[in-house]
């Protein structure tokens, strides 16, 4: 007979938001079946996060070597061993796994079910020969790369990024279709490590960035040899050889073919969301994802959902942003709701491009010209100056009143820099509190302070304070 297992909470897939709410709900008390029928840690340990930003950082010591002349330190084109590159990318995700491996969960008194997982009825699921009963369900199943209907392309071997971890050998041409953040740091990191490369993109390479600074990114990639093909159609994939040909229609109405050793298919994502017995528990759904409320309930309110199945943005920081909302309504009867007054965003390319809040574009489209741009230079910045790495520059987006709306940051270590936006966007700061705190110099950190203060230039050195500081020193 099949076994049936009574619990609290059953989450159905061990990604970055199932993995979160099963440690918090486990070590406070609660019973947790946590089922996965793949891998432990999902897309952002295996095949995402974790294995892209361990190629980039292969590709960046590469980089370093090639540059170091500039500083003194005799720079020679570096030697590449892509296989041993490889091996670093796996290296780092096995010292990571064992934080989310089924012992460590068993550790923490979950019951892990290494199966595939499928609602029967509302309140039931079954996986691995076992039937579960919860008081509350969650569906963290992720998303996985979409492979756009292409003529051709299902016939040809291709890589996503779940594949394309798995290669040692140097792509002698790698053709990359999408340039959106996976493309253009996959395009990056094998420039850098030898690769000749071609983005191909139906529009803009980073399109719900501010175009401003995906110039300083797009300027980069191209002067490292990179070719980026914009605004292109792909007529057809076929094989060339013992390589691939893109083919790509031109406005004449001829052809014209991008040919390569490989294919990254790097256009976008798509919820997993088929075979979950969704229509049995009631949860309505459409191609983007469960549809949730605030508070992610799905249409069966016993069933949440949570990171990239759930809709909208897909990351991994809201996957455990959206793990604390679940937590504090299951286990605390809060009715928290996911409104995350920032959500940060990060592309780790090299100059990295970093946004929080509205771009200038956004804010300018909803507030009209109410609004206050103020930014700062690396270019300006000691500590850029000293590193060589004065590409970017750090935009601020500022209500009439004085309020952070947004910030875009392009340019060394971007993604480290954006963090007191976020802070100043999520607790609702004037910009006046980023121009009183000290910055420590020489830091990069600088030039948010810089940005700050370029607020209030206009005033500070207006005729109007010349006017106030001489009548003033009259007195002294």
């Amino acid at each position: 007979m099949t076994e049936t297992i009574q619990t609290d909470l059953c989450i159905i897939g061990a990604g970055s938001a199932g993995l979160s709410i099963a440690a918090g709900a486990a070590q406070m008390g609660a019973k947790v079946v946590l089922i996965e029928g793949h891998k432990m840690g999902g897309d952002c340990l295996n095949t995402g996060c974790v294995p892209s930003k361990s190629l980039l950082a292969a590709g960046k010591a590469a980089k370093i070597a090639r540059a170091s002349g500039k500083f003194g330190v005799n720079g020679t084109e570096p030697t590449v061993d892509f296989a041993k590159a490889n091996a670093h990318v796996h290296s780092v995700i096995a010292t990571i796994a064992p934080h989310d491996s089924v012992e460590r969960f068993e550790g923490l008194g979950c019951t892990v079910i290494q199966a595939h997982g499928k609602f029967t009825s509302r309140d039931t699921v079954e996986a691995g020969g076992k039937t579960i009963r919860a008081r509350r369900f969650i569906i963290a199943t992720g998303s996985r790369a979409a492979v756009p209907p292409i003529p051709g392309l299902a016939g040809v071997p291709h890589f996503t990024n779940e594949t394309i971890f798995d290669n040692t050998v140097l792509p002698e041409h790698l053709v990359i279709i999408g340039g959106g953040p996976i493309g253009c740091e996959m395009a990056q990191a094998h420039r850098r490590l030898g690769a000749r490369v071609t983005i191909l993109d139906a529009g803009s390479i980073l399109p719900k960035d501010d175009p401003e600074a995906v110039d300083v990114v797009r300027r980069r990639l191209t002067s490292e040899g990179i070719v980026l093909r914009e605004a292109i159609k792909i007529a057809r994939v076929e094989a060339d050889g013992s390589g691939i040909a893109v083919v790509l229609s031109t406005p004449g109405g001829s052809d014209e073919r991008v040919t390569g050793s490989h294919i990254l298919v790097a256009a976008g994502r798509k919820p997993n969301i088929e075979n979950l017995g969704l229509d049995e528990a009631g949860v309505a759904y459409t191609p983007k994802g469960i549809t949730v409320d605030a508070r992610l309930r799905s249409s069966n309110t016993k069933i949440f959902a949570a990171g990239d199945v759930a809709g909208g943005y897909q990351f991994t920081h809201l996957a455990g942003y959206h793990a604390g909302i679940i937590i504090r309504n299951i286990l605390f009867w809060v009715p928290a709701k996911a409104q995350p007054a920032a959500m940060p965003w990060v592309t780790y390319t090299d100059p990295e491009l970093a946004q929080v809040g509205l771009t200038e574009a956004d804010a300018k489209a909803k507030y009209g010209d109410t609004v206050r741009i103020v930014r700062a230079e690396f270019k300006g910045n000691d500590r850029a100056i000293a590193e060589g790495a004065t590409d970017g520059f750090l935009k601020a987006v500022v209500a009439k009143n004085g309020k952070i709306l947004g910030a875009t940051i392009v340019g060394l270590n971007a993604g480290e820099l954006v963090l007191p936006w976020v802070l100043a966007i999520t607790s609702g700061l004037k910009i006046g509190a980023m121009t009183a705190m000290i910055a420590p110099y020489p830091t990069l950190s600088e030039i948010s302070k810089r940005a700050a203060g370029a607020y209030y230039t206009p005033t500070l050195f207006s005729d109007r304070t010349r006017f106030i500081v001489r009548n003033l020193l009259r007195f002294t």
